[in-house]
């Protein structure tokens, strides 16, 4: 309970006037993991010969993770950036024109390279299995939005894998600096294609099964990593891949819920506002429902969306998963908010607007109105607590 009202308080802070600043440009903060454990992170490439991708320069099929872990010690490890700065500086730029036009104010003002998170990098693991749970991000949003849950996960004993989908993500940078960016889709929308969504959706699929076969090799004393970079001590030992669960938030909730179904190293899965259904082919038309509604699942399934994001659409398909497995799956429902409420914005987006740099229309559209002392700890707790019940012991 102490932590709990501590993480309130100092949420509420954030949003009111708990911002910095670098060269009078406002630095966003993200709120305090409040579990037992201190947090490290390490950043992975791995790559898959056998799986072809045209578009990447290498010809095969490549992703970047970052595992966020429950850490043994941390001191002499520096705590990680957010974003790099290149990375940044594309977020800057493409997030606030092309994905969220909420953020158009703030462009020259906000330095997104700046804000730091609370995991140390390269600090070496908690002895010990922890259970695993991977986290796909929404359509063209960089893995590193999801920052704020992945930490609140590992210093409760989880190991978190964030995973960015090259050539969909808005930008995702390699080792050495080579990017790969949203750009690649030369104009596809996946929202309105429905060609692309489809894409979109196995493509992301193929991510996880790569990312899982790789967890397999770290788990089982490996490096997996395609530089053979040097990992944290006990890291592979940290994994408990018997144990290993996924969420994730718009298509990557989308994902997460046909991963249930598809793979079963899978144990529980949270779609946090992702669609369960393909796009028509002709506009009036509902869409052919996802595999995972039409066969239905053996194993649990939260389906978790808002108020001000709710449409026919989403309640036709999540209705329809409901229906088809009654004893497995769950929905809820958060209010007085809206879509990316469960991705770091539902902290940042207050203190914008606090410093002038959002409207509370703006605020409204990204978030909804909901406070982030009730928000961000709702989130955090929900996910926590549902895959601390149906995971395998």
């Amino acid at each position: 309970m102490f932590r709990r009202l501590l993480l309130l308080f100092s949420v509420l802070f954030l949003a009111s006037s708990g911002v910095a600043h670098a060269a009078d440009r406002l630095v966003p903060r993200l709120p305090a993991p409040t579990g037992p454990h201190a947090v490290g992170v390490a950043d992975l490439h791995l790559v898959d010969p056998a799986l072809p991708d045209p578009g990447s320069p290498t010809g095969t099929r490549e992703v970047m993770v970052s595992v966020f872990y429950p850490a043994e010690e941390v001191r002499g490890h520096p705590v990680a950036p957010q974003m790099t700065r290149q990375a940044a500086a594309w977020f800057a730029t493409t997030d606030t024109v092309f994905l969220h036009p909420e953020l158009s104010s703030t462009k020259d003002k906000v330095d997104w390279a700046a804000t730091l998170t609370h995991a140390h990098t390269g600090a070496p693991a908690l002895p010990g299995r922890h259970p695993v749970l991977l986290y796909s991000p929404g359509f063209g949003d960089p893995r590193t939005l999801g920052t704020g849950v992945a930490e609140e996960l590992a210093s409760r004993g989880f190991v978190v894998v964030t995973l960015d989908h090259p050539g969909e993500t808005s930008i995702v940078e390699f080792p050495g600096g080579r990017t790969r960016t949203i750009l690649e889709l030369n104009g596809h929308n996946p929202g309105t294609e429905p060609a692309a969504f489809r894409t979109m959706i196995a493509t992301r699929l193929a991510d996880t099964r790569l990312v899982l076969d790789n967890l397999e090799t770290l788990a089982a004393g490996g490096n997996p990593d395609a530089e053979h970079r040097a990992l944290p001590k006990n890291l592979g030992l940290s994994l408990d891949p018997r144990r290993i669960g996924m969420y994730g938030h718009s298509a990557g909730g989308t994902t997460a819920a046909e991963a249930l179904h598809e793979d079963q190293r899978i144990d529980a899965a949270v779609n946090l506002e992702g669609f369960l259904d393909y796009l028509p082919d002709r506009p009036g038309q509902a869409g052919e429902l996802l595999p995972v509604v039409r066969d239905g699942v053996d194993r649990p399934l939260l389906l978790w969306g808002t108020d001000g994001y709710r449409t026919e659409r989403y309640d036709r398909a999540w209705s329809a998963m409901l229906a088809r497995s009654p004893e497995w799956t769950c929905r809820r429902q958060l209010g007085d908010a809206t879509h990316w409420v469960f991705t770091d914005f539902a902290a940042i987006a207050p203190q914008l607007q606090a410093a002038g740099l959002m409207t509370a229309a703006q605020r409204k559209s990204l978030i909804g109105a909901i406070d982030p002392a009730v928000s961000v700890p709702a989130v955090r707790d929900d996910v926590r607590s549902f895959f601390a019940r149906n995971l395998r012991r």
